[in-house]
């Protein structure tokens, strides 16, 4: 289908659907209604007034017309004896005046009758103004001759005889088909008048003329046509009783008779314009008389007839247009009622399937994954209630939504189910894998103490530390399967030894700054977390910035918490990437953030889960250095500003002043007779902790050769100063606070007299160039002998200030496990 069809056939919704296929068929109906009962209505009022205009200007025609043909034939006796007595003709026109005056009143119907009525009654009213002229020429013939002044009265006739045949074609079809007759009856009485005027006018001479006989026999041979053959077959009922009535009277018979003989008058005279008349002028006229008053009653009584038909079609379309309006109202709102009624059941029906289907999208199915991921277990069967919408169409498609969330729903257990399963698996091996680093730190430690080979210590702290890293990828897996790492404390630790713990457990932990001036602790319970978190943080970026560029670790209180950052000096990464990592670590991560993703993201993954378990904050930002800075805000609730006894805890950094701390997070030496390490790790939950938090840094200070401390601890007042010796006896910084201060180192002080003399040059200058790591070793050996020695013959342990932290190889850095994402 193309984009074009497609868009074609879309209405916008369904319930738009089912309101157009309800709206068009009852627009339909109610225009169908509505022409009908127009039309309907229309005609009736359109007969009504044909009717009205039939009767006001039909019947006065007929009037006038009656009188028009008396006042002609009287017209044609004075014309023939202009001696006799004008009684009758005088009587006669003031007859003719009343019904043409009648006529004439109606002028206003005749100006809203249809054009070819209202025409043929015009030249009726126009005619009519000239009959006084020929009434004048009938009285005193000067200008025209007596059959003209005939003729004139004639033509008047005629007129009105069609204008009331125009009249008669109504829209009612029975009705001008019952008007035909009439109007042929009409016109037969108007021939045989016509007859009656020539024979009437040429009584007196006895004779006629060839062209008068030839009107005559016209006038005839029509009339004989017309009511035979026209008239007589289509009259009905009483008209057509009454007619043959008339024609078969003795008065017909008489007016047939002297037709006739009229007619074959011709044959019987020697000259074609002296055709001799009968002696029939009594008989024609007393037959006449009688037949005009016939005819007159006659077609006054089908005239009248057929109005009051007419009238009563009229009223019964009328009524038969109301009811049929009125029911067909009834219908096209009975129609609606049910388009509407059904389209509303439809539209429900639908809409109550869309919110089911809403509610499984936007409710059930969230909170069935909701359950699944909190560990419930979720009935499929009791989480999709069924739908039920009858056994039709929709009840079908219910039915199929049925089925697809059954399937939706019993798909997310069994893929609950699975990640359980897989998480399962991932924990069995992370915890098994998890003993056997700390198995292996342990023995590690072990080895370490007890070999004074620098060749071999270098490779054990090299293993160590790669040991330490391989342990947090294990805890990543402990972490990504839902469980905690197996460490854990009973009481706060200094942010200090956080930090340092943090960055221990980084393979480049030289390139590590932390600057601090905050003495504050971490709740036991967030303890490993945020060891965990900043780790990951810090191994983040030093993967992602050259080396040797360093990365600095800030820590400081805010309004909202312990604001932790964590700033390299890379190449960071674009807006969109910042705003796309910080939108994956606002809200609790799931496993769909890792699988969609183009690479694998474990480090957020596992940074989002350790900060939504404590309420954390990760903000990743850029750096004005061109790289990328991370900002951890660690809530009031995890932050403790005193430890549990009151009083510092060991590790704590002094006020002012360097401190070297090792890259672990411990001290590198501890007042006693034998080298120990501030263990900031805790207690695992499985057994003895195998393994020291980042060793190899803390291991590397005697023997890499540096000249400075690879991690420092700085307080506000604290300048930069001079690079330390990596081992040194401590001397006592007062301390601001009224707290016992801590010893510092102060190189050489605490070693024998051979090893003094070896590191003498660099006691004597303060550099460290010709310190080596056969040196360190030979350090280290020369300490344990003493050490051994001063055990077996239960020597008291040196004091404070000159007891010497034991340097170890530095390793450099250890190849680690491929970078942390970003």
């Amino acid at each position: 289908m193309s984009r074009r069809t497609g868009a074609r056939r879309r209405l916008g919704s369904i319930r738009l659907s089912l309101v157009l296929l309800a709206l068009v068929p009852g627009v339909t109906l109610a225009a169908m209604w509505g022409v009908t009962t127009i039309q309907m209505f229309s005609e009736g009022l359109r007969l009504r007034d044909q009717t009205d205009l039939s009767r006001s200007t039909g019947a006065m025609g007929t009037d006038a017309t009656l009188a028009l043909q008396r006042e002609r034939s009287l017209s044609a006796a004075w014309l023939a004896t202009p001696k006799g007595s004008r009684a009758a003709l005088d009587t006669q026109r003031a007859e003719t005046d009343k019904a043409v005056a009648k006529l004439v009143g109606q002028a206003d119907a005749i100006e809203k009758a249809p054009s070819r009525v209202s025409d043929r009654l015009y030249s009726v009213l126009g005619s009519v103004g000239s009959l006084e002229y020929y009434r004048d020429q009938v009285d005193n013939p000067t200008d025209i001759t007596p059959q003209q002044a005939l003729d004139q009265y004639s033509s008047i006739i005629d007129d009105q005889i069609h204008a009331f045949q125009e009249l008669s074609q109504v829209d009612d079809g029975d009705l001008t088909s019952q008007a035909g007759p009439l109007v042929g009856l009409e016109h037969a009485a108007e021939l045989v008048s016509r007859e009656d005027a020539q024979l009437t006018l040429a009584w007196p001479t006895g004779h006629l003329d060839d062209k008068t006989w030839t009107q005559f026999t016209e006038l005839v041979n029509t009339r004989r046509w017309l009511v035979q053959d026209q008239v007589l077959p289509q009259l009905t009922g009483d008209a057509k009783a009454q007619t043959e009535r008339i024609l078969a009277s003795r008065e017909w018979q008489t007016l047939q008779s002297v037709e006739d003989q009229v007619l074959a008058s011709r044959n019987a005279s020697a000259a074609a314009d002296r055709i001799a008349l009968p002696d029939a002028q009594k008989r024609w006229s007393a037959a006449m008389d009688k037949l005009s008053d016939q005819y007159a009653r006659l077609i006054e009584r089908q005239t009248a007839g057929l109005l009051e038909r007419s009238a009563e079609n009229a009223d019964a379309l009328l009524l038969k247009a109301a009811l049929l309006s009125t029911g067909g109202l009834l219908a096209l709102l009975l129609c609606v009622g049910m388009s509407w009624r059904i389209t509303r059941s439809l539209s429900r029906r639908l809409r109550g399937l869309r919110r089911a289907a809403v509610s499984l999208a936007q409710e059930r199915l969230p909170d069935v994954v909701a359950r699944l991921d909190r560990g419930e277990t979720v009935d499929p069967e009791s989480a999709t209630p069924e739908l039920d919408y009858g056994h039709d169409e929709l009840g079908q498609v219910a039915r199929a939504f049925n089925t697809a969330q059954r399937t939706a729903v019993h798909t997310a257990v069994e893929l609950a189910d699975t990640r359980r399963g897989f998480q399962k698996i991932i924990l069995g091996i992370a915890r098994q894998s998890q003993n056997l680093v700390n198995l292996q730190l342990s023995k590690l430690d072990t080895l370490e103490r007890e070999h004074t080979d620098p060749d071999i210590l270098k490779g054990l702290y090299e293993l160590d530390s790669t040991a330490s890293q391989l342990r947090r990828y294990e805890e990543n897996l402990v972490i990504v399967s839902g469980e905690r790492p197996g460490r854990s404390w009973t009481e706060p630790v200094a942010l200090m030894d956080i930090l340092r713990s943090a960055v221990g457990e980084v393979a480049e932990y030289q390139r590590v700054e932390v600057l601090t001036e905050e003495e504050v602790y971490v709740a036991p319970p967030a303890v490993a977390d945020v060891i965990h978190l900043l780790a990951e943080l810090i191994d983040n970026a030093t993967a992602y910035s050259p080396a040797p560029g360093p990365v600095t670790v800030r820590a400081q209180m805010v309004a909202k918490g312990l604001a932790v950052e964590v700033e390299d000096r890379g190449l960071g990464m674009s807006e969109e990437d910042y705003a796309s990592f910080n939108e994956q670590l606002a809200v609790p991560p799931q496993f769909d953030v890792v699988a969609l993703a183009d690479d694998l993201r474990l480090g957020m993954f596992v940074i989002g889960r350790l900060a939504h378990r404590h309420g954390i904050t990760v903000t990743l930002r850029s750096s004005p250095y061109g790289g990328t800075t991370a900002i951890v805000l660690i809530p009031h609730e995890i932050v403790v500003r005193e430890s549990g006894d009151g009083g510092a805890k060991d590790g704590d950094t002094p006020k002012d002043g360097l401190v070297a701390v090792d890259g672990r997070g411990a001290r590198d030496a501890e007042p006693s007779g034998a080298p120990q390490r501030a263990d900031t790790r805790g207690t695992t939950g499985g057994g003895t902790d195998g393994g020291t938090e980042g060793a190899a840094a803390a291991r590397a200070a005697g023997s890499a050769g540096e000249p400075r401390p690879l991690v420092t601890a700085r307080t506000a007042s604290a300048a930069p100063s001079a690079p330390s010796a990596p081992s040194a006896p401590r001397e006592v910084v007062p301390r601001r606070d009224g707290l016992a201060p801590l010893p510092r180192r102060v190189p050489q002080t605490s070693l024998v007299e051979e090893l003094r003399e070896e590191s003498a040059p660099a006691e004597d200058d303060g550099s460290f160039d010709d310190f080596t790591a056969e040196a360190a070793a030979s350090s280290l050996a020369g300490f344990q002998r003493g050490t051994l020695r001063a055990r077996d013959d239960d020597a008291e342990p040196p004091h404070d200030e000159e007891v010497a932290a034991v340097p170890r190889q530095a390793a450099g850095p250890v190849p680690s496990t491929p970078p942390a994402d970003r």
